[in-house]
């Protein structure tokens, strides 16, 4: 079993910065980052870390957004930067095993607002 904990988010002003972090237990996870959920959208990938140590992000963050940590380690960093009003929404953690479940954490909410 997996379980995951998330800290970070709150709110801050646009152009701001917060940080995200997310610490799993269990086994080593194959893919472990990041995805949001805002209101009235569906769930979207904001970015992730795979095993061999490659990154993906969505083209909205990117220049913005920094992912860190290692799938060993079972954990991730995200550093936002430069913070917009469409970057508000619950962020979760998400982790995938090697045989492919998938677990999520509970959320996080992060509000960008003047």
């Amino acid at each position: 079993q997996v379980q995951l904990v998330e800290s970070g988010g709150g709110s801050a002003q646009p152009g701001g910065s917060l940080r995200l972090s997310c610490v799993a237990s269990g086994s080593i996870a194959r893919i472990i980052g990041w995805h949001r959920q805002a209101p009235g959208k569906e769930r979207e990938l904001v970015a992730h870390i795979v095993s061999d140590g490659t990154t993906e992000y969505a083209e909205s963050v990117k220049g913005r957004f920094t992912i860190s940590g290692e799938t060993p380690k079972n954990r991730v960093d995200l550093e936002m930067f430069n913070l917009k009003p469409e970057d508000t929404a619950v962020y979760y953690c998400k982790y995938t095993t090697w045989s492919n479940k998938v677990y999520w954490g509970n959320g996080t909410l992060v509000t960008v607002s003047l």
